[in-house]
């Protein structure tokens, strides 16, 4: 009895440890988002059409996005005039519930359970932190009790390569790589070699790219085609890395990415390095290929542990509370 209390405890601990690294994380958009808002929210601030205009400037300015700011704007007017609300301060938990049935939408943890090998696959642009989170993910799954194997798939850059197995030896996981050779190769290798040795999760590099480098885009096609060759129905997560300081591009990136080779994730990095972290807000309001495509996670830090599953509750309560 005591030692199901113990590990309650260290569970919560560890879970009040995340949110105050989160909140310290999104200082800048919290900062933008918390002086504007309590200003807008004071007591007694009447709440009309100013109101209303001035909330949509905010939310703009933290890159929330043109849909998703309507969205919101439409949500909280329905409840002010179904509740009656007359002052602004009375919409504020309007505000963060109205927001978190949003993000809500996309906050769909990777349930990897489904096959072994599970292999994913990841996608990006140049310097979104692709393979650093590669090394990231790595210590989250093994944190998990699961045997990681990497795919240097990035055969474009000897860096990236260096890197992967900097976080092989780090994370004490092994890479598979080759000093020449196709990306579809080096993943295909390591897929076979994580089914002869019973690995849990497969992590595959592949080389940053713009959405406009066709014949870049045709590759990574190829890679997932190989992929499927390898172990049929794999890749079982395509995951694309999304630079948070690209701003309204991220949604670009992710029709442009989805298109090629069928996005099911995203995992949103260096949440820490910009003012603008309502671009998930974004993300959760678009429809792409006709699908909200589910934010897997998010990254506040260059820490092994800052890497985490999205979580919305903990997002906005990071946003908003003060």
């Amino acid at each position: 009895m005591f030692g199901f209390g113990k590990k309650s405890d260290e569970k919560a601990a560890a879970s009040a440890g995340w949110l105050e690294r989160l909140q310290q994380g999104l200082g800048k958009t919290r900062t933008r988002l918390g002086e504007r808002l309590g200003s807008l929210f004071s007591p007694g601030r009447r709440l009309d059409e100013t109101f209303y205009e001035e909330l949509e400037t905010v939310l703009l300015s933290a890159d929330v996005g043109v849909a998703a700011t309507g969205h919101l704007l439409d949500a909280l007017r329905t409840r002010a005039r179904r509740e009656r609300y007359s002052e602004a301060e009375q919409l504020r938990a309007g505000l963060r519930e109205t927001m978190l049935e949003l993000l809500r939408g996309v906050a769909q943890p990777l349930d990897t359970a489904g096959h072994r090998p599970f292999v994913i696959m990841l996608a990006g642009v140049n310097g979104a932190g692709k393979t650093t989170s590669i090394g990231k993910l790595a210590h989250h799954f093994q944190a998990q009790g699961k045997s990681v194997l990497l795919a240097a798939g990035d055969t474009f850059r000897a860096a990236a390569r260096e890197q992967l197995a900097a976080w092989g030896e780090r994370n004490n996981v092994a890479v598979i790589a080759q000093a020449t050779g196709d990306a579809a190769a080096v993943i295909y290798d390591a897929i076979k070699a994580a089914q002869a040795r019973g690995t849990d999760i497969v992590l595959a590099d592949t080389a940053g790219r713009l959405p406009t480098q066709l014949h870049l885009m045709e590759e990574i096609r190829k890679v997932k085609r190989v992929i499927d060759k390898a172990m049929p129905g794999a890749p079982h997560e395509v995951l694309l890395v999304l630079d948070a300081n690209t701003g309204q591009n991220a949604l670009a990136q992710l029709a442009a990415f989805d298109s090629a080779i069928g996005v099911t994730g995203l995992a949103l990095t260096k949440l820490d390095g910009t003012a603008k972290g309502g671009v998930i807000g974004a993300i959760a309001h678009s429809r792409t290929g006709g699908k909200a495509v589910p934010v897997r996670f998010i990254g506040i830090g260059e820490g092994m542990e800052d890497l985490r599953p999205f979580v919305a509750e903990d997002f906005v309560a990071a946003l908003l509370d003060t």
